[in-house]
């Protein structure tokens, strides 16, 4: 027997499983009857094992290659701690937003995390640009922060300006809050770099 549903309301089909998965896992079936999940839940499961097997490696080779570029470790470090910062801009889109941390959204997640490498290779480079013109380092951050904080904020703006359709599709809203709100928070913390990356 199969089922489908539905759904009245904002209800996503996540809460709506964690709502009802228990009482109809707790229905005692007669003997040679299983239950299972399909459908979405199903198809969603086997995604996610096959991203979360080939993450590491994926990321492994993103920071080799920014290592490469900079031949330092310590500069694509920091270029990578601002990955981390955009899962607070990233809580707090889905609670405002009350979505659900679906699928969608960890692929919202790992496109995110390319955009904010991007953005951070643009700026450390304008630093090493700085200070091969022979600048003090404190110097060089600050007139790399002035002078590439236009082009990196105008990116960040037109790709969340560009999301707002997303926010009104059911399927792909986790994803465009996930990308919105993280890129926006992670953005200003870029801005901010330390001096501590030169």
């Amino acid at each position: 027997v199969m089922a489908d549903h539905d759904v009245i309301g904002d209800e996503t089909p996540a809460k709506l499983f964690a709502r009802v998965r228990a009482g109809v896992e707790a229905i005692k079936l007669p003997h040679g009857y299983e239950l299972q999940w399909g459908g979405e839940f199903e198809s969603s499961t086997k995604a996610q094992k096959a991203i979360f097997g080939s993450l590491p490696l994926g990321y492994l080779a993103m920071f080799a290659i920014t290592v490469l570029l900079f031949n330092s470790v310590k500069k694509p470090l920091v270029i990578w701690a601002t990955v981390p910062l955009a899962i607070i801009g990233v809580s707090a889109g889905l609670l405002l937003m009350n979505a659900a941390f679906s699928f969608m959204a960890l692929l919202g997640l790992l496109s995110l995390s390319g955009m904010l490498i991007k953005n951070g290779i643009v700026l450390v480079d304008q630093i090493n640009l700085e200070l091969s013109e022979g600048k003090d380092p404190y110097q060089a951050v600050f007139d790399s922060g002035v002078s590439r904080v236009r082009p990196v904020a105008m990116a960040a703006i037109t790709t969340i300006l560009g999301m707002i359709p997303l926010l009104f599709d059911v399927f792909f809203q986790s994803m465009a809050v996930t990308i919105m709100f993280g890129l926006g928070f992670a953005t200003n913390s870029q801005v901010s770099v330390k001096r501590d990356i030169v």
